[in-house]
């Protein structure tokens, strides 16, 4: 199978159990990542090796990857391991459909989980924090199998809803912090009164790596709706009509001046951005958080 038929979020779709997708997922990425490896100068291959299905995922060597964009087995146990958060907005605009059928929060699901996945396998504490109105549902980072598969289950279970949490909400966020952290904040950003805005500005100042996975769908990015439409706000129930002809040019001007304003706010924070659609593969967002996370080790 091409590495492609792992990580289409559309076939993805059609995998029911989470861990199963997850395990997919990653053993996919990682075995079609290496069916290209071409042997570098001055490896020393009686320490390391390529990658191959079945492998241990806890012997991956991270440092390995930053220096050769390559996956490799290390024969020498090495610790590296750190603390990863995933951040979740669970409010009901992540609930926003894209043509392919799938929300925002079902491709959050799918990323979240083979993330969770891969760090657990190499020792790393994995933590899960949804934030929806007025509550933070979460799981306090462990790297235990057990607690993956209660992370697991709740990622399954959740269900968006409401708008984004102000004030006092994520507060818990900011507490057990621990010095080689990675922090992980999926989200549409999608906001009301700069509640979003507050939090990303606090968890910046934390002085953990953080990075943003910006989530959009494809018929938001592309505008490809048609005729008279009225739209309905997920968090609000306001509604407004909209003649999609008239209007297109200058929606999708405004969504790229608006992007390129988010991306650099983000920059001079020291948050690292990335934009995803929702139609696209899983690679670039596992690529991401691999490069990132090295930079904790």
């Amino acid at each position: 199978m091409s590495k492609e038929r792992f990580i289409d979020p559309k076939v993805l779709a059609t995998i029911k159990d989470l861990p199963l997708l997850a395990k997919t997922v990653v053993e996919g990425f990682l075995s079609g990542q290496n069916q290209s490896l071409r042997r570098g100068i001055g490896l020393e291959f009686s320490q390391y090796r390529s990658y191959e299905p079945g492998d241990d995922l806890r012997q991956l060597d991270w440092k390995m990857f930053a220096r050769s964009d390559r996956y490799y087995i290390r024969e020498a146990e090495v610790d590296t391991n750190i603390t990863v958060r995933f951040i979740l907005d669970g409010s009901a605009s992540m609930a926003h459909e894209d043509l392919n059928g799938l929300t925002k929060l079902d491709y959050a699901r799918y990323l979240i989980a083979s993330l969770a996945y891969l760090a657990t396998t190499q020792g790393d504490a994995v933590g899960l924090y949804v934030l929806q109105e007025d509550q933070l549902v979460h799981l306090t980072p462990r790297s235990d199998n057990m607690h993956l598969q209660r992370f697991w289950h709740q990622l399954s279970d959740i269900k968006p809803n409401g708008k984004f949490p102000a004030g006092s909400v994520g507060a818990n966020l900011l507490q057990g912090r621990r010095q080689k952290e990675l922090t992980v904040f999926l989200t549409d950003l999608y906001e009301h009164e700069h509640e979003m805005q507050d939090l990303l500005a606090k968890l910046g100042a934390q002085r953990h790596e953080l990075l943003l996975f910006h989530l959009m769908s494809r018929n938001e990015l592309d505008f490809t709706f048609s005729g008279t439409l009225t739209f309905e706000d997920l968090e609000t129930g306001q509604t407004l009509q909209v003649g999609t002809t008239e209007q297109r040019a200058i929606y999708l001007a405004r969504l790229q001046e608006w992007l390129q304003q988010t991306e650099h706010s983000m920059r001079n924070r020291q948050i690292r951005y990335d934009l995803f659609a929702t139609d696209e593969p899983l690679d670039k967002a596992l690529r991401a958080f691999l490069k990132n996370r090295l930079r904790q080790v």
